[in-house]
């Protein structure tokens, strides 16, 4: 990138007066959730604690009125995302990869200087 370049960023999420319901962070560790069947697994892969994971999903869980993991048989077989919590994973990222694309089309229908994608 040369100095003239600036880069779209988005914090795109959604969220109700009591918090934040879902972004991109709670996608995130839902995909590593998946990934590796294991919310330890995924907080240590996005460098956080697990009490800070698990707070997250209970603050949307709870926000959202819907379970988006569950535990797999026993503690140590770890979690999985519920069918809504894999869905909305999905749902997310389609809707912010859209939003994205447009935000970059615009940014550089818009201003003068060279515009890229944050992933360009």
């Amino acid at each position: 990138m040369d100095e003239q370049t600036l880069t779209v960023r988005l914090h795109l999420w959604l969220e109700k007066k009591e918090g934040i319901g879902f972004g991109m962070g709670r996608a995130l560790l839902l995909a590593k959730i998946e990934q590796h069947g294991s919310l330890k697994k995924a907080a240590d892969e996005l460098g956080m604690s697990y009490r800070a994971a698990w707070g997250k999903i209970k603050e949307s869980e709870r926000i959202l009125g819907v379970k988006l993991i569950a535990q797999s048989g026993s503690k140590k077989e770890g979690y999985h995302l519920t069918e809504f919590g894999a869905s909305l994973k999905e749902k997310y990222l389609r809707w912010f990869k859209t939003v994205e694309k447009e935000a970059l089309r615009k940014a550089r229908e818009t201003f003068p200087w060279a515009i890229k994608g944050y992933e360009d």
